[in-house]
């Protein structure tokens, strides 16, 4: 095993989901080399139980399931888990992974390919989700995040309480949080959220779009701004 592989890293645990059996034993080969603990299922069904009961730390998801369709599967799990995905597919068409990004997955790989690369978007990924300084909070208004326990709350009527985003949603509120009312061009946003993926500058629209519906749920709204031509910026909207 890689001396440089982190203890967190180590006891994470990778549910992948692939009918296809060579391609599931390929990556678990690959995971298991970089130290990850895998388990795999090869229907939508049984990728729920095991999402249910093992509480995996991230998931690698087929989109060609042979029961559920691999959207529909990510719609259900997101009803109760915020756990990372990376979708799987064979289709390398910009629509469908724009719709996998806004039903909440972090990343998209598509087939055919290199197993050492969807290893590095797995710790990519995974950094995102856990790699943050201990102890740190960072507030504006009524919202909060805590790294350590990678949380996000608002503050409402009814109380404090945890908003159910996914692991690039945090990151990207994280980023916009450290530097309220600055503009970032989404070419910026990119590189912080999503520094591994080739995903084009527009899918922070679609997580942008997430995040912005997320706080509207809880009563934030008005938080991020659109700077027309350029990108986002955090604050308050005081409607001039």
């Amino acid at each position: 095993m890689s001396k440089s592989v982190s203890l967190t890293m180590i006891s994470s645990l990778v549910l992948v989901v692939e009918d296809d059996e060579d391609i599931a034993s390929l990556l678990e080969r690959y995971l298991a080399r970089a130290g990850y603990r895998t388990t795999k299922a090869s229907t939508g069904l049984s990728a729920l139980t095991h999402v249910q009961r093992l509480q995996p730390d991230l998931i690698l998801l087929d989109i060609g399931l042979p029961d559920i369709d691999g959207f529909d599967l990510l719609t259900k799990v997101r009803g109760n888990s915020t756990v990372p995905v990376i979708f799987l597919s064979a289709m390398d068409d910009s629509t469908d992974k724009l719709l996998g990004l806004k039903l909440g997955a972090d990343d998209y790989v598509t087939k055919p390919f290199n197993p050492q690369e969807v290893v590095a978007r797995v710790g990519a990924v995974l950094k995102r989700t856990r790699g943050v300084a201990a102890s740190e909070v960072i507030r504006h208004d009524d919202i909060e995040v805590q790294l350590d326990s990678h949380i996000a709350i608002a503050s409402t009527e009814k109380g404090r309480v945890e908003l159910p985003l996914t692991a690039t949603e945090f990151r990207l509120l994280v980023c916009l949080l450290r530097s309220p009312f600055k503009t970032f061009e989404r070419a910026s946003l990119l590189d912080a959220c999503l520094p591994e993926s080739d995903a084009l500058d527009r899918t922070i629209d679609t997580h942008i779009g997430n995040l912005r519906r997320k706080l509207a749920e809880f009563g934030q709204e008005g938080y991020i701004t659109t700077v027309r031509g350029i990108g986002y910026r955090f604050a308050r909207s005081t409607g001039v």
